[in-house]
């Protein structure tokens, strides 16, 4: 029988954030011991947000509880083709919610940010962003796909994850590790993504996923056909228990998956 993703929900997000806490430094602790780095894809939305209240508090001093962040190399699983300073980009939304707030005596994370110089050629953009990854990840030996330690991922009211659409052919995608997408149902239409297989390569995949707005979704996800086919529900399939979801009590009422309350 195929793996299962895992479904923990809270009654809050405050109590989500507690314990995605645990889940992130668990999977950075992992990623020093490995490499000594924490390799990590993150999306926009609002999972920033929830990020900054995971883990910006003061932990509970223990060794495992420390939020290395000079360790940190973050790339992202998707990017608009816009400045990094625009609204709508991603780093934007993750400097602002997270990065900016990180405590001025820590060291900083390595952030990977697109290269503003190709705003016109999206296909250009993404192969120099699959370079940094292929630096990244493939410096001493060649790989078929880069091993992210953690991807940190949002689910869109359609399904979406990453700039990955429902009925896309970019789902279909399998040599490219980033793609360029020109023609976003949502806009801004000229973005890139990690492609389908990177994303379920990764070590652990993390879906962050809060409010009444993704019922139908997350209905549809995990408890028909049809959702297995949307691109959350890809991912699901394609990284079995590797994925875990957070979700407050309101996201997944009326989802009759089984629930975990803790790790």
């Amino acid at each position: 029988m195929a793996k299962m993703p895992n479904l923990y929900t809270f009654p809050t997000v405050d109590e989500l954030a507690a314990t995605l806490r645990q889940y992130v430094l668990n999977a950075q602790n992992d990623g020093l011991k490995r490499h000594d780095a924490f390799k990590v894809a993150v999306s926009g939305g609002s999972l920033p947000d929830t990020l900054a209240k995971a883990l910006l508090p003061p932990g509970n001093g223990a060794d495992d509880d420390k939020v290395q962040w000079g360790k940190w190399e973050i790339f992202f699983a998707d990017e608009r083709a816009v400045p990094l300073d625009h609204e709508d980009s991603n780093y934007k939304l993750l400097k602002d919610d997270l990065l900016d707030k990180i405590p001025s005596d820590s060291p900083k994370p390595t952030v990977h940010t697109i290269d503003v110089n190709y705003l016109d050629d999206v296909q250009e953009m993404a192969d120099q962003y699959e370079q940094a990854l292929v630096r990244s990840f493939a410096a001493k030996d060649s790989v078929k796909l880069p091993l992210f330690d953690l991807l940190l991922l949002g689910c869109g009211p359609d399904g979406h994850t990453c700039s990955l659409f429902p009925g896309h052919p970019l789902l279909r995608e399998t040599d490219a590790w980033v793609a360029p997408i020109s023609d976003s149902p949502k806009p801004p239409p000229k973005r890139i993504t990690l492609t389908l297989p990177v994303v379920t390569h990764g070590l652990k995949i993390a879906y962050v996923t809060n409010g009444e707005g993704k019922q139908e979704v997350l209905k549809k996800i995990f408890d028909t056909e049809e959702g297995r086919g949307l691109p959350c529900g890809l991912v699901n399939e394609g990284g079995g228990d590797k994925v875990s979801w957070f979700t407050d009590q309101a996201a997944v009422d009326g989802v009759s998956f089984p629930r975990k309350g803790s790790l």
